[in-house]
């Protein structure tokens, strides 16, 4: 279990469209306040789905090949297999334009020219200020419900499926849940405290990082679908199979 909940909660810090828009967040006016706003309900959505859980089961993992255990190993087994395909979705979708085309020639060199910026450079930067306007504009709540609709649900549902085999009446349970709730919000918490301690520092280097995100996002999604979702399928059919 913990293990897998390492992997799964990793997964969900890692995922780029939450801290995309946290540094908008954090960015803005009363930015502060509108992450810590951001950050609470982002925790409350994870802790919400470890107590529902615990409440079905009442804090003990069901018996081996019973039916609710085989149940929950079968749903993570369907998560694995939906990340799989949807991390190999969005792979296709990538195409050449991520990357060369094997064997194309290449262009010669042509006589250096004052650089021009890009217009998807000048669109991403309208875009940009667009948001973190519309941002200024907002409330806390507003930044709390915008955690829960980016929570990654899928990947979350995941971690439901293995918050089942928790046992309570260990410590260790205790401690291997709350390091997935913590360590699911760490780039998050990273993010609020360097805007707390160093605020002129922090907005110039998390836009920096919001702009990286912005390019490599989909390889980025790919990657932790594919990943993640192979091990959830792999370990599933093992423990199905044993």
């Amino acid at each position: 279990m913990v293990i897998d909940l390492l992997l799964i909660a990793l997964a969900i810090t890692l995922d780029p469209l939450p801290i995309m828009a946290f540094v908008l967040v954090v960015a803005s006016d009363r930015g502060v306040w509108k992450g810590l706003a951001f950050i609470l309900a982002w925790l409350a959505c994870l802790v919400a789905v470890i107590a529902l859980v615990l409440a079905l089961t009442g804090g003990q993992p069901p018996p081996p090949r019973s039916p609710p255990s085989t149940a929950g190993l079968a749903a993570k087994l369907a998560i694995g297999l939906l990340l799989v395909f949807y991390g190999e979705h969005r792979r296709r979708r990538l195409g050449p334009a991520h990357g060369p085309v094997p064997g194309s020639a290449r262009k010669p060199p042509r006589t250096p020219r004052t650089p021009r910026k890009s217009p998807h450079a000048s669109s991403r930067s309208r875009s940009s200020s667009s948001m973190t306007s519309r941002m200024d504009r907002s409330s806390a709540w507003a930044a709390a419900g915008l955690a829960v609709f980016l929570q990654p649900w899928g990947i979350v549902a995941a971690g439901a499926t293995t918050v089942i085999e928790a046992d309570l009446s260990h410590f260790s349970s205790y401690l291997a849940l709350f390091g997935f709730c913590i360590l699911a919000t760490s780039s998050l918490l990273a993010a609020e405290l360097y805007v707390v301690f160093a605020p002129e520092a922090a907005q110039a280097r998390l836009m920096k990082l919001r702009t990286w995100l912005e390019r490599h996002q989909d390889p980025a999604i790919v990657v932790i679908c594919l990943l993640l979702g192979l091990w959830l399928t792999g370990k599933s059919i093992y423990q199905l199979t044993s």
